[in-house]
């Protein structure tokens, strides 16, 4: 899969989060990266940043929070197109929700592991 189509998969993944929700999300990017970092090679998304359960009055003039969608593993990890369509959505999903402030506890009882 070429990385156009996969951040294609990417946006579609985005534009199925309910408006209501993204109307909330704040000061949040989304990169797809080529590869995790070194040290966790099989990972697939990584949220960083402040989630907004967390923020406060002091939460002012800092960089956006980021989201990585990996696309080196995602497309190891899958076995055919529709995996690597279900496995993008999923992980687009999982990472939002961190933004959000839902713990991978949380999201793994809610079947978003």
């Amino acid at each position: 899969m070429t990385r156009e189509a996969f951040e294609e998969l990417v946006s579609q993944a985005l534009d199925q989060i309910p408006p209501e929700l993204t109307r909330v999300m704040d000061n949040v990017a989304v990169f797809v990266e080529d590869e995790p970092p070194a040290d966790d090679p099989e990972l697939l998304g990584l949220y960083e940043g402040t989630p907004l359960t967390d923020r406060g009055e002091w939460y002012a003039g800092v960089l956006p929070d980021r989201i990585s969608i990996y696309m080196g593993p995602t497309l190891r990890f899958c076995e055919t197109e529709d995996d690597v369509v279900h496995e993008v959505a999923v992980t687009v999903i999982h990472e939002i929700a961190h933004h959000f402030g839902i713990d991978d506890e949380r999201l793994h009882e809610l079947g978003w592991g």
